[in-house]
């Protein structure tokens, strides 16, 4: 590994799912954009008939409630860590890696969705056309990133300063970059999908809230990483987390932004 190459994988080096508490983190993030995702979802016509595939399902609960509210016919979990997903009637449960060649070889699914994988993976652009070819002809392909609004503009606090040391230190860690995210339409376009679109959503941070939780828990998850780029001290991490459930807190959360696009009804598979 040379010097700034990332020296491990999200959920290896980070975020381990066998550390107590990392299925209670992914659910705060669940809590804060599950019902934006399944708004999103179900105005693209998700519902009866429809066979999903459901990448970097985490805890499951946007494969279950594409079963239980929007009435899909079946959803396919997909995970590299499947310890926190349950088959049931028309839940099926995978463990595999996306970034594999023979992932989900020959099946092709109504709606694609991955939430926040791609931007901890290499060579995203060709994990976009290959989830692309998931798509059967006439579905959508559903992608959803983070995107860093933490700018240069804003007075130092002890918010701004974790999250900026929070995107370092994954991205020396792990490669998570979400610097290329605004680029989904594009990409999108360019894997063969017409027409694409996006839009972005961005959760208030309130005291107590379900995901200034979810950030308290990735900064203490990720604390290493965070210390390690020398942004920030331990002090620093833990003056964040006080922050994050204090009425001086101000700031935006990073925002979420969820880009589709549509497989023409006449493609052919590759």
């Amino acid at each position: 590994m040379s010097a700034g190459e990332p020296g491990g994988r999200y959920g290896e080096a980070v975020f381990r799912p066998e550390q107590a508490g990392e299925g209670e983190r992914i659910d705060f993030g669940a809590l804060a954009y599950d019902d934006i995702t399944m708004a999103r979802l179900r105005a693209l016509g998700a519902g009866p008939g429809w066979s999903c595939l459901d990448v970097g399902a985490g805890t499951g609960t946007v494969s279950g409630r594409l079963l239980d509210e929007a009435g899909v016919a079946s959803v396919l979990a997909v995970d590299r860590d499947v310890r926190f997903l349950r088959e049931r009637p028309g839940l099926e449960v995978l463990r595999a890696d996306v970034t594999g060649p023979d992932f989900a070889a020959g099946r092709r699914f109504r709606l694609v969705h991955a939430r926040f994988v791609l931007m901890h993976l290499p060579e995203r652009e060709r994990v976009i056309a290959a989830l692309a070819e998931r798509v059967e002809p006439g579905g959508v392909l559903v992608l959803s990133d983070a995107v860093d609004l933490t700018s240069g503009l804003e007075p130092g606090t002890p918010y701004t300063a974790a999250m900026r040391a929070m995107w370092q230190g994954l991205r020396e860690t792990i490669g998570t970059d979400v610097s290329w995210v605004p680029s989904y339409p594009r990409l999108l376009r360019r894997a063969g999908l017409v027409p694409v679109a996006a839009e972005m959503h961005v959760p208030p941070l309130e005291p107590g809230s379900p995901l200034s939780r979810f950030w308290a828990d990735t900064w203490e998850r990720s604390r290493a990483a965070m210390t390690g780029t020398g942004l920030v001290d331990d002090a620093a991490v833990d003056a964040a987390v006080r922050y994050l459930d204090s009425e001086e807190c101000a700031a935006l959360s990073a925002g979420m932004l969820t880009a589709w696009g549509w497989k023409p009804a006449g493609a052919a598979p590759r």
